[in-house]
């Protein structure tokens, strides 16, 4: 054979090999997992894997982790744009002694969490918490059982971002029997801002943290039997939280406004609270639409200011 020939017949053994490697490792934009799968197979709706984890690293940017039939799925970073979706069935995740979904992204990443059921088993860390990337959708899931209180722990949702700006959604979701809260949100560059909407936060020491320029819209929700505090609007650089059709019932302190922060409240009902609301902010600051509903409670407390609706 002469060289010219040797080196051709080479070259194509080289650039099949190279092929042939780059589909084993190409990234679907739709993976499967599955309480049968394994992890070492290709993720495809006949071949499923068995983990968050192991789909995740074959699953594309912006692609999404459907789940096939019931399942504990593991825990999972997340750390680019990606969807995870329950839809379907009981998609689990048993996080005990540590965090069930950690999110880590990008900058201009977005993240959708669906229908997916996060059981600390009373020594999770965090049901999730978002550290970076532009915004966070929590849809239809249950978190509970997020028991350790450590520091920095014990929260069903904890938002902790250290950048410019991010959007958090959290829609249809409950949050019971965490150590610390059930939502808490805060920045230390920039602001977190977000809607929660039909959201019940019920059970906890604290129903909602609004934090260090953290700036939330509630809506159609419940937060109900917390031990200490249901709204806390807490944040030293600035915060605000707004509330509308909002039941804030049973709590020691239904709604406690720090300092330099801001509460809108329209259609809401503050119930058999032993104080409705606690402040240390102005009364410029506790605005009403007039349409609130405070019944029953122990005292009703600081004073609110009357903002009519144009």
């Amino acid at each position: 054979m002469s060289k010219s020939r040797l080196f051709v017949n080479c070259l194509a053994l080289i650039v099949l090999t190279l092929g042939i490697s780059s589909i084993a490792n190409a990234q679907a934009t739709r993976t499967w997992v599955s309480g049968v799968g394994d992890d070492a197979n290709p993720c495809s709706r006949t071949a499923p894997c068995k983990t968050f984890a192991g789909a995740i690293s074959k699953t594309a940017a912006q692609g999404e982790i459907s789940v096939l039939d019931p399942g504990g799925f593991g825990v999972v970073t997340i750390t680019k744009a990606i969807t995870i979706n329950g839809d379907g069935t009981l998609a689990g995740i048993l996080n005990a002694g540590t965090t069930g979904i950690i999110v880590n992204a990008g900058a201009n990443d977005v993240v959708y969490i669906r229908n997916v059921s996060i059981n600390g088993a009373g020594t999770g860390l965090n049901g999730i918490r978002w550290l970076a990337g532009k915004a966070l959708h929590v849809e239809n899931c249950n978190i509970y059982g997020q028991g350790n209180n450590t520091a920095g722990n014990g929260h069903g949702i904890f938002v902790n971002l250290a950048a410019t700006a991010g959007n958090l959604f959290v829609k249809d979701t409950n949050i019971k029997t965490c150590a610390v809260d059930g939502i808490s949100a805060q920045t230390s560059v920039g602001f977190v801002a977000g809607v929660l909407d039909r959201v019940r936060l019920e059970g906890l020491p604290t129903g909602l943290v609004i934090g260090n320029n953290a700036f939330l819209s509630v809506r159609d929700s419940v937060i109900n039997l917390g031990t200490s505090t249901g709204v806390s609007i807490s944040g030293s650089g600035g915060a605000t939280g707004s509330f509308d059709n909002v039941m804030i019932n049973n709590n020691p302190t239904a709604i406690n406004v720090g300092a330099t922060n801001i509460m809108n409240l329209s259609s809401c009902t503050l119930e058999s609270n032993t104080t409705a609301i606690v402040s240390a902010a102005p009364q410029a600051n506790l605005r009403s639409s007039g349409n609130n509903r405070l019944l029953g409670n122990g005292s009703d407390g600081a004073a609110m200011t009357v903002v009519l609706q144009k």
